[in-house]
């Protein structure tokens, strides 16, 4: 599971939220703890501890004394937001900024969207 560069507890962050955006895990689902992560992994428990004091920082998960910790509600949304916020600051502006220095006007990158989405939708089953 950890194999990227990444520190380990941030791995195991990112493998939360990504779980709470595809809906592996949802609002008031019951998280791993500690201990688990650490035998299972077998890492520091410390590592896991780190990654969960995160998330409960981010509002992601929150702590049930004694019980465990859980998803927060309206995680699910918040991580969503900020990932789609991401995707157009981080990824599709720097995209658009070379269509643009390629000469790609705004109807070829629409017709573009049209016939790839089109595709896609068709080969998923989805809507033409």
């Amino acid at each position: 599971m950890f194999d990227g560069r990444d520190p380990i507890y941030l791995q195991i962050a990112d493998q939360i939220r990504s779980d709470v955006v595809a809906g592996r895990l949802h609002e008031r689902d019951q998280v791993m703890s500690t201990t688990q992560y650490a035998q299972t992994y077998r890492i520091n428990p410390a590592t896991a501890a780190k990654a969960f004091t995160e998330l409960v920082d981010e509002g992601v998960l929150y702590k049930q004394r004694g019980v465990g910790m859980f998803v927060a509600d309206g995680a699910r949304e918040r991580l969503r937001a900020d990932r789609r916020d991401a995707f157009y600051s981080e990824r599709l502006a720097p995209v658009l900024e070379e269509a643009r220095y390629l000469g790609i006007s705004r109807a070829e990158l629409i017709q573009y969207l049209d016939r790839t989405t089109s595709t896609t939708e068709t080969s998923e089953g989805g809507a033409q």
